[in-house]
């Protein structure tokens, strides 16, 4: 029976020495390097997408139609393909909303207005007001019209865009099959596997001094 034990003993010993061939500090260095690798490309996804953003307003300052869509299908298809590419409140074609808005008010102004344009004088009073849509802009310019005695008619015949429709929400995913996606899954393998070697270190050890002291 003791000589069992001994061997037993042997076995386990060779199993610690066995699993301490590949030091932890090792595990920890390829650890560190696969989160920087993984760090570095989770920053190059979202630095797309903001490349990719600043290209569709770019598209919409210039006012270019086609270009702004095809700038958005270039932008939705990245954020969709590629994690880390959130675009928190979405983006707002800011331009084109106020360039549709401009033109809904000029054909209802048309028919004549002892004021003129009262819609662009309502504009000159409240774009130097805000420099980024805002719920306050919106209510800015109904605030201003209603100063004019004709504004309530003008307001009734123009058909105003809806703001929402000019708002674009693409959802990233949580995992990508792109290089930043399978790097975080390495990074989860190696931290798995130190987690793996130290516990199994430590419950081999504990064998050892609990089971085999008279040994």
């Amino acid at each position: 029976m003791v000589g069992y034990l001994v061997a037993d003993k042997r076995r386990i010993k060779r199993s610690i020495k066995g699993l301490q061939r590949v030091k932890t500090w090792q595990l920890i260095i390829v650890f560190i390097l696969a989160l920087f690798l993984t760090a570095t490309f989770l920053r190059l996804n979202n630095i797309g997408m903001i490349e990719r953003r600043t290209a569709v307003l770019a598209a919409d300052e210039a006012g270019d139609g086609q270009v702004t869509i095809n700038r958005l299908y270039d932008l939705q298809r990245f954020v969709s393909a590629h994690m880390n590419t959130d675009m928190g409140k979405g983006l707002y074609l800011e331009t084109s909303y106020k360039r549709d808005v401009q033109a809904a008010y000029d054909r209802a102004s048309l028919d004549g207005n002892p004021n003129g344009n009262i819609y662009k004088k309502a504009q000159e009073v409240c774009e130097p007001r805000f420099d980024r849509y805002s719920y306050a802009y919106l209510q800015c310019t109904p605030g201003e019209l209603a100063k004019y005695p004709a504004a309530g008619d003008l307001e009734k015949s123009v058909n105003v865009p809806r703001a929402d429709s000019y708002l674009h929400v693409f959802a990233s995913p949580l995992w990508s099959s792109d290089f930043a996606g399978w790097s975080v899954v390495v990074c989860m393998v190696i931290a798995l596997m130190i987690f793996v070697r130290l516990l199994s270190l430590g419950v081999l050890r504990l064998i050892l001094r609990q089971h085999y002291k008279s040994v």
